[in-house]
């Protein structure tokens, strides 16, 4: 760390502003970190040898077949929590072979020496990983340590299975096809599992995978990884894989073309507008077809976008547009080159604006993946239709990706989004839609080999008809995270007129620096495993220059051995409105543009231990809100399990906002239970209940789910929407009610 601080030393001396010393400071330290880019692979003396397996392999969880008892073992295993610098205690042995259509896999994982039995959230798919006892593996096809595919069950047998990207994060909403099974016995519990090589993406000829398998055992409280890694990371880390070496390369797939149909049914009424009950049947296609072994071109007709499964909702109170993220199965496999483009606020595309809110999306095409373990590309074309009564002409929206890995593990992005309204006629009493909105972005993604630095230099500029000037994007960001310090500096200036409308930018005409540091105190004993301070703080600056917001943040966390987390923590905040805004967000009376307000605040956050079949945390918040108001929220949630074939969860939140007048004392109430009956592994009834005062709406949902194979599911949806009346006759009156039945099919050719 001594080689930071002399730029922290510059600061202070220099005494420049924040946001013109910031972008100077992030491209100091880039240049700083450059020796860490062509580092070797951290752990490529791990190396697990893979040959075809001498017989046949059925997948049953016994592992008696002579093929595993010929294939070599992958264990002693280092523990990354609570301590980093051990072998873990936990025993786990792993198999790997394969054969002309699949890779399989056997882990046994033997019990801790604290006995009980298993812990488990439910059986549900891409659990909760905090919650469970498990093992998951982690496949990077490219050896790129970027991208990948995560597999695994909990110690019941639910599966888990998405999409790696950016080095470490999982898409848990990505499903595909492959098949496993769980045997628990008295001292263990035994997976097998086996994938076909028709579901992931992997160069022909290559015969070196990264490779890393993790284990959490929750008796134990230990998480260990076959590789070592330091505990700030997760096992997930790509930097940190082993290497996966074939004896030969992994055959190739052949003709490799999924056909999934799907059919839709069901009943709809709506007793606001006092329609009769309506009768909806929809059915579409997808396709996807392996162009090679590593790229893949996705065919939809009339696709089903409907949600089965509705976003949470939540009380807001912010000024912006809420994020909700994509869930869609086409928008998924290498989502990550198109949606994650940018930063969090700074979206150049979002796939979300394609196809909801009653759009008709007639069909649409995207090719994706890697061209080499250099080179990845996407593009995408999606067709709307026109919709009627809102005017909205029929719309195309085209999208090019192309990224290219420089050094160990960094990346140059480049991004073309176009969207264009077709036979454009604006109407006089119809809203005015664009005629085209085109974006075009690069940036560098910074990685280094060990993981320790990374960061981002952004660049995207916006066309749209009669918008000149100020419709650009420029930011930075750089990040240090070790054991014991996390440091990150982040600045952005967004224009004026830069628009995204196929994208998610919610503020515009802004300058904002951010910056913060973090300390961890590591005991090496005690209930405590680890404590320290986090502060924050970041500011806003509109166009003029002038400061519009600024909010301090600190915070501290205990962490315990057991798992459960406290933190407190107070900030201070200054708000100079830019805009008209009613402080309650509900309709009501708004506060003047450039009003200034400011105001403390202060807090707690609390996690319960996963171990305990109930489980619970609350969060608190009290301090001032604007014109010198006060705002008091809470919220609870608490789980019951009866593992592993029920759980019991409800999250509450309360907000209390006390203000003068003409707004006075307003309180909301968001409360919502739900309900999870997992039968087995493949048939689960989900029912939850969603009461949102602050929109006045109740919603309640039930949904069947049952795999009946691998990827192919029948969904039987119940939906009510209803309109709380307090203080009158009855309780609430019904809004909407929808029942719809949808199957889908995956078949391969």
């Amino acid at each position: 760390m001594d080689h930071i601080f002399p730029y922290f030393r510059s600061i202070i001396l220099l005494r420049i502003s924040p946001v013109k010393l910031l972008p100077i400071l992030v491209i100091a330290l880039f240049l700083k970190s450059a020796p860490e880019l062509y580092a070797q692979k951290k752990n490529e003396s791990y190396q697990l040898h893979i040959s075809q397996a001498t017989s046949p392999i059925v997948v049953d969880g016994l592992v008696e077949e002579p093929a595993w008892q010929a294939a070599e073992v992958a264990n002693n295993f280092w523990m990354v929590l609570p301590m980093d610098t051990s072998r873990a205690r936990v025993r786990t042995d792993v198999r790997m072979t394969y054969d002309a259509q699949h890779i399989y896999l056997s882990a046994i994982c033997y019990h801790g020496y604290v006995e009980g039995p298993y812990i488990v959230e439910s059986l549900r798919r891409d659990w909760a990983f905090s919650k469970n006892d498990n093992f998951i593996f982690f496949i990077d096809t490219f050896d790129d340590q970027t991208n990948g595919f995560t597999f695994g069950t909990n110690a019941a047998g639910a599966q888990w299975d998405g999409l790696l990207y950016e080095g470490s994060k999982a898409n848990l909403s990505w499903d595909n096809k492959w098949t496993s099974v769980v045997r628990n016995y008295p001292d263990r519990y035994v997976l097998e599992l086996a994938i076909p090589f028709k579901t992931i993406r992997y160069k022909k000829g290559i015969t070196r995978w990264g490779i890393n398998f993790s284990r959490q055992d929750l008796k134990t409280t230990e998480k260990s990884s076959w590789t070592p890694i330091q505990r700030q990371f997760p096992t997930a880390s790509l930097a940190y894989t082993g290497v996966l070496v074939w004896d030969q390369p992994p055959p190739q797939p052949g003709p490799n073309i999924s056909i999934i149909p799907y059919a839709l049914t069901g009943l709809t009424r709506s007793y606001e507008e006092k329609t009769p009950t309506q009768t909806r049947f929809d059915a579409g296609l997808d396709a996807k077809v392996a162009v090679t072994s590593s790229l893949n071109l996705d065919l939809t007709v009339n696709p089903d976008f409907s949600q089965v499964d509705v976003d949470q909702q939540v009380t807001n109170l912010d000024r912006y547009e809420l994020f909700f993220p994509e869930k869609r199965q086409f928008f998924l496999e290498n989502g990550d080159q198109f949606t994650n483009f940018g930063y969090a606020t700074i979206r150049p595309f979002f796939s979300r604006r394609i196809g909801l809110g009653g759009v008709p999306i007639r069909f649409g095409a995207r090719l994706s993946g890697k061209l080499n373990k250099d080179w990845r590309i996407g593009v995408m074309d999606m067709q709307t239709g026109r919709v009627e009564d809102s005017g909205l002409p029929a719309q195309n929206f085209a999208v090019v990706a192309l990224q290219r890995r420089i050094f160990s593990r960094s990346n140059i992005g480049f991004l073309f989004v176009n969207k264009e309204s077709l036979a454009y006629e604006p109407a006089v009493d119809k809203p005015r839609y664009s005629r085209y909105n085109r974006n075009f972005g690069l940036e560098y993604n910074l990685a280094s080999s060990n993981n320790l630095w990374s960061g981002k230099l952004l660049y995207v500029k916006s066309f749209s008809p009669e918008q000149s000037g100020k419709d650009a994007v420029y930011a930075a960001n750089l990040q240090y995270n070790s054991r014991r310090w996390l440091l990150s500096g982040q600045y952005e200036a967004v224009g004026t007129n830069y628009t995204a409308e196929a994208g998610y930018v919610p503020r515009r005409g802004y300058e904002r620096a951010a910056a913060t540091v973090g300390y961890t105190f590591i005991p090496t004993g005690g209930s405590v495993l680890t404590h320290g301070p986090t502060l924050t703080s970041f500011y806003f600056f509109d166009a003029s220059g002038k400061q519009s917001d600024n909010e301090s943040y600190l915070s501290y966390a205990v962490t315990f051995r057991s798992k459960s987390v406290l933190t407190a923590w107070a900030s201070t905040d200054f708000v100079r409105l830019l805009q008209p805004f009613d402080p309650t967000n509900s309709g009501r009376e708004t506060l003047a543009t450039n009003s200034e307000h400011r105001w403390k605040a202060w807090g707690t956050q609390f996690v319960s231990k996963p171990q305990s079949l109930f489980t619970y945390g609350f969060s608190t918040r009290y301090g001032g809100y604007y014109v010198d108001g006060t705002r008091l929220n809470v919220t609870a949630d608490i789980g019951y399990r009866f593992q592993p074939y029920v759980s019991l969860a409800a999250n509450i939140n309360y907000n209390d906002i006390r203000l003068p007048s003409p707004w006075g004392k307003t309180t909301f109430w968001l409360v919502g239970p739900r309900f999870d009956l997992t039968m087995t592994n493949t048939l689960y009834l989900t029912t939850f209940l969603q009461y949102n005062e602050q929109v006045k709406n109740m919603n309640l949902n039930a949904r069947v789910q049952w795999r009946y194979k691998p990827a192919s599911d029948l969904f039987i949806v119940y939906t009510d929407n209803y309109l709380p009346n307090m203080g009158e006759p009855g309780i609430f009156s019904v809004k909407n009610r929808a029942l719809v039945i949808k199957f889908t099919y995956w078949w391969n050719v």
